[in-house]
Formats: C-alpha cells, structure tokens, sequence
C-alpha cells in the first residue's frame, strides 16, 4: 500500500494498533511512514498477507452472478441454533441479497444474550462493525470486533470484551470460523470499506426468527427479548436493507425517525415521539400478524401432539411423558399436560364392548387397533374446555381436543 493511497480509515486505525502495541501517540506522518514500512514487510506478519488477500474466486464469480460490486456494502447475519454465518451484500438495484452461507466452526455458551464478562456467551442483538474493529493481526488468523456492548447492552448494564469474530476454529465467548472462511469474510468487509462504507451491520441471533422457531422457544426465559430481535429481524425480511438501529427505553427500535428534528435517542429513557415509514410499517404489521397466527397454530398441533403421545404411552402401562406429580393445570395458552393412566384390560373392554357381536372374535392386534383408531378419531367423545392460543380464538374452525375414555 502507497502512503499517499492511503485511505483515512487506515491511517487512524494503523494509529490505534501502534498505540495499542506500544503505548505511544505518534503523528499523522509517523503513521504514513509506517505504512510504508509495513507494505514493504512482505513475506513477514505485517506484510500485503492475510489481510490484503482477495475474496476467494468462488466467491468473486457468486458477486458476478448477482450483480454485485465488488466493493458495494455488506450485512453479516449470525444464528446459533444453526451454526451458519451469512454475508449479504448489496446489487446494483440497491436491495442487499445473500451471498454466501458459511458454517460457523464453534460458537461459545448457550441460546440467549451475553450478560457479564467471564460467562462465555457468545453475544445476540444487533452490532455494527467500523474500519477500526477490523484486527489484520489477529492471534487468531484474522477478526474483526463486534462491538459489544453496544447502548442496548449498556442499558442494561451488560459487560464484556473482545467478542470477536474471528478464525483458528476456536471460542470462548466469540464466533469461531476457519481460517479460510474469515479470510474471505475479513476481506469482503475490507472491500466494502474501501468502496465507502463506514460501517457493516451484524445481526446476531438465537436461531432463524420463524414461526416454528419461536413456537418451539416459547417457554425460554428470553424469549420477550428473542421477540424484541424478531422485530429487527422482520424488518430486514420486508425491506432487504438493514434497518437503522435506535435503543430507547431499554429497547432495539428499528427503521425509526424522531419527529421533532434534532431529537436524540436516549438508551435508557423514554423514547421520543418518532416515526417508521408508513409503507415499511405496514409491511411488517402484516409478516408480523401472519407469524403470529401460525404460532399459534403450531402450539396447538404441539399440544394434541402431546396429549396423543401420553395417551400412547398410558396404554402401553407407561408413564405420562409429563411430570405426573405436578398438579393438573389449565391456562389460556396452554393445554392440560397430565392424563390420568388408562387401565390396559379396561380399554380392551370399553374397545369389545362398542362392536357389533359378530366382532367379538377379533384378535387382539384388531382389537389393539380399534382403540389407536378411537385417538386419532374427528368423532366426539366428550366435550373439553378448547386450547386458546390467543385472547380471541383466530381459529374457530380447529379441531377441539378430544378427551380420553372415561372408565
């Protein structure tokens, strides 16, 4: 790199890195003069190596083939539950589309947010990721800083540092890659930097926000807050550009503008009277509305699910697949979880005694078989308080659970 080609971004982070290493402020000029030295290093560390090396040829001809710059902006997104790391990158059109899907080699700690420094989580939320949070002499390959915590973070009195990602295949509270992976990672937010971006935006996430997702995590004690990232998440599904990121009242908000110009947004006090463009509002109240439903239609299937399984099992003389030693409980949302055991020798009765007389002589496999049918049958045999899902039952045409034989 020739001094005076020099981006300003690299100037003020060479800066930080020479303080860093050796404690002293050095001037403008000093730094000019070391990035010469250093672009003069090759073969050594510091050298046009790791971090001057290109994007992979795969992913150049994926850029070809979706009409992306080379240099346009970019937008990683990050998923636990499914160990994959996306880089999206903006076309020509302006939308940002996906790119390339890598999986992540190791994450740290468990599903939820980073709380305090020393408990190894790797962090959830929204990031964002400036020229000087890239690290080209990482001990671990190459990296570039989350910036955790961020307002949301702090806000809640969060703490922690260096949540990087970054390569070698190893966490203790970051997002590991290979080293192969982060160098094309590495290298394609260094390109967008260059071509003017000042900062990437990083979504992290528990798992992918969708309805079957969040219905299967709903009893976790983070999922107001999985919720609040859905939100972010669903803003970016409808408009295929990151959202703009404001916290106020100890909350993301997204995509959000003050009315009154000059207003500023306040981590940790109310939030200002502001306003989402009306067509990005609709658009999401819509996505919303539909998840919504089909999460509660996914907890109704889970919950017959159960209640069949129990009664499988209390057939066979097992025991509930729910604790039996809790008391029964019913509430708005949740189905009853404990079923009282069905006497084996009974059930083939009440099954013998609902037949015609010339079925008596059924074997035992038939009879077996009469009784599955009665738990999987859309005929009554009782009546039972039905699963509301919601406050107003959207679903007035599902099926009511069936309650079982009573002997």
């Amino acid at each position: 790199m020739r001094a005076e080609n020099a981006p300003a971004w690299w100037v003020k982070h060479m800066m930080k890195v020479f303080q860093r290493v050796t404690g002293k402020n050095v001037r403008h000029a000093t730094v000019l003069a070391l990035t010469l030295t250093l672009a003069a290093c090759q073969g050594s560390e510091f050298g046009t190596e790791k971090h001057q090396q290109p994007v992979s040829r795969s992913l150049s001809s994926k850029m070809k083939s979706k009409d992306m710059a080379l240099k346009s902006p970019i937008m990683v997104r990050l998923f636990k539950e499914e160990s994959e790391l996306e880089v999206w990158k903006q076309t020509e059109g302006g939308e940002y589309a996906l790119l390339e899907t890598f999986d992540i080699c190791k994450w740290s700690g468990k599903l939820g947010p980073k709380i305090k420094e020393g408990d190894r989580q790797a962090p959830e939320g929204f990031y964002e990721v400036t020229p000087g949070l890239m690290n080209p002499f990482s001990s671990y390959y190459l990296s570039f800083n989350l910036g955790f915590p961020n307002k949301f973070d702090r806000a809640h009195d969060r703490t922690g540092s260096h949540l990087m990602v970054h390569g070698a295949c190893s966490s203790r509270g970051c997002y590991a890659m290979t080293d192969d992976q982060i160098a094309d990672i590495y290298a394609l937010g260094r390109d967008s930097f260059l071509g003017g971006q000042r900062k990437f935006q990083v979504q992290a996430f528990p798992f992918r926000m969708t309805p079957e997702n969040m219905a299967k995590h709903t009893d976790s004690e983070h999922y107001e807050f999985w919720r609040m990232l859905k939100r972010g998440y669903d803003h970016f599904a409808v408009t295929k550009r990151p959202p703009s990121i404001e916290v106020c009242n100890k909350q993301y908000v997204f995509n959000a503008k003050a009315d009154k110009r000059g207003t500023k947004f306040n981590a940790r006090n109310a939030c200002p009277a502001y306003t989402v463009p009306e067509h990005i509002a609709v658009a999401v109240a819509k996505k919303q509305d539909r998840d919504a439903r089909e999460i509660a239609e996914i907890q109704i299937a889970m919950a017959n699910s159960k209640r069949r399984k129990e009664k499988i099992a209390a057939f066979f003389g097992g025991t509930s697949t729910t604790d039996t030693a809790k008391a029964p409980t019913e509430t708005a949302d949740k189905a009853p979880v404990n079923a009282t055991p069905v006497n084996v020798k009974s059930a083939k009765a009440l099954a013998l005694a609902s037949k015609a007389p010339e079925t008596e002589k059924q074997s035992e496999t038939e009879r077996a078989f009469s009784y599955f049918t009665s738990l999987f049958s859309d005929r009554r045999v009782g009546s039972q308080k039905k699963i509301a899902a919601t406050a107003i039952d959207p679903y007035p045409n599902a099926p009511a659970p069936r309650i079982k034989p009573q002997l």
